[in-house]
This record gives C-alpha cells, sequence and structure tokens, in this order.
C-alpha cells in the first residue's frame, strides 16, 4: 500500500504550492512531495518550504518515498527524531511523573544551551530525554547502587530506543556515549555532552536550592559547569546574580 500522504489520489488543493526564488523571486511551482526544484529564471536550486517531513523522521521507508534527500533534509530528520525519542520516554517511565517531567526539564535546558553553544541539537536533545533511561533497571538490580549505575545500564535501553526509531548508527553511538557517561565528563568530552551535562546539572540544583543557601550555589555555578551557556542559565533559573 502507498502512503496515503505520498498518493497524488488523497491530495487536495493545497498539494501544489508556488514560492518564490529565494535567489531572484520568481514564482517556482513545488508539489508538495517533492525535496527540491530548480528556479527556470536563475537556475538557483532550493528546498520544499512546504515540505511535510515529519513521518520521515521515524518512517523505515522514507528514503524510498522520498528519494534521495539532500544533506539539509537529512539534517532536518535527525532533528525531528527528538519528537519521537520523547514519545518513546513517556512509554518508559509510563506514571512515573516525576521522572518524565525531569527528563522534559533537561531536555528543554539542553536545548537553550546547545543552541548557544552552537552544537548538534539531533544529538543534543535525544540524549537529555534519554540520560536517565537507565533508572528503571538500576533501581531493580540495587537500589542503594543507582547513582553509581544507571548511567551505563542506560546504554542499552537508548540503544534499543533509537533503533526502534531507524536512527542511524553513528547518532546512536554519539547519543549513547552520553548517555553512559552523563554525571562524569570523560577526557576529551564534545560539545554535545557538555551541554547535556550542564542541562542536567540545572536541573538538579534547581530541584536542591531550598536546601542550599544562595552563596553555595553560587559557588557550585563557578566551578561545576562546562558551558558558559550552562552557567548563564543556571544563574537565571536559581535567581543568582553573575559576577560584574
Amino acid at each position: 500500500m502507498k502512503c496515503p500522504g505520498q498518493d497524488s489520489r488523497y491530495w487536495r488543493a493545497d498539494a501544489i504550492l508556488e514560492v518564490k526564488c529565494p535567489k531572484c523571486g520568481s514564482e517556482v511551482e513545488f508539489f508538495k512531495d517533492e525535496a527540491t526544484r530548480k528556479c527556470k529564471a536563475c537556475g538557483h536550486r532550493f528546498l520544499n518550504p512546504g515540505l511535510d517531513f515529519g513521518c520521515a523522521s521515524y518512517c523505515q521507508y522514507a528514503e524510498q518515498c522520498i528519494g534521495n534527500l539532500p544533506p539539509e533534509l537529512i539534517s532536518q530528520k535527525e532533528n525531528l527524531l527528538k519528537d519521537r525519542v520523547a514519545i518513546e520516554v513517556k512509554k518508559f517511565f509510563g506514571r512515573d511523573f516525576k521522572r518524565i517531567g525531569h527528563a522534559t526539564r533537561v531536555a528543554r535546558y539542553a536545548e537553550q544551551i546547545g543552541r548557544d553553544e552552537q552544537g548538534n541539537l539531533a544529538v543534543i536533545i535525544p540524549a537529555a530525554y534519554l540520560h536517565d533511561i537507565g533508572i528503571k533497571e538500576a533501581e531493580a538490580r540495587d537500589p542503594g547502587k543507582v547513582p553509581e549505575t544507571h548511567s551505563e545500564l542506560g546504554v542499552p535501553a537508548a540503544r534499543e530506543i533509537l533503533s526502534k526509531l531507524k536512527a542511524r548508527e553513528e547518532l546512536i553511538d554519539e547519543i549513547c556515549a552520553i548517555v553512559g557517561s552523563h554525571h562524569r565528563a570523560p577526557p576529551g568530552f564534545s560539545r554535545e555532552f557538555a551541554c547535556v551535562y550542564d542541562a542536567d546539572l540545572v536541573a538538579n540544583l534547581e530541584d536542591d536550592r531550598k536546601d542550599n543557601p544562595p552563596d553555595k550555589l553560587k559557588v557550585m555555578v563557578d566551578e561545576r559547569f562546562l558551558t558558559d551557556a550552562g552557567k548563564r542559565l543556571a544563574l537565571k533559573v536559581l535567581g543568582l546574580k553573575g559576577d560584574e
């Protein structure tokens, strides 16, 4: 069966759109399933701004359906992976709303830090959602060792989710490397690791704010963060003043 979204029998009038060429301003006609087109007036090839790429972030037939994807759309596809990961994390934790809330907060903070630090959000956001995915297994094995074991135990769970969503193997490896060491910075850690590490730290300090006086929080912010963007966000979230 052909996907209804790509079957022209199910298309409506808005399946064909006219777009101005970003280079010369001439009208270029796109069908909704076309990834790129060349402007007849100036020869400039550009992306279809109306392309609905949501299903391609997880559909195993995306490449056959849409065709050979240009690099810009491959990047877009990987950025959309975060939405599918968020859904899987919520299903994984079920009614454990505390853990879901923490993962969602860390992902939101990681996105803010990642944008400021110009990191790869296709790695940062899924890793942030998945960073504590090993907690359930760690609690089942030994509740007293959860802080020491949940990072390592999270790697197979994260890999299973990402593989199910048809993520590239290289992307899976990079995300799992962050999940497996997110509480301790490894030698030569990546910018993406630093963004997730700092986002988790912001969320944890926010949770512990009542138990620590402002001067102690300020010292922790000054000493423990790996990125400037993480420090700035922590000061804002914790209501602290930065150094003049």
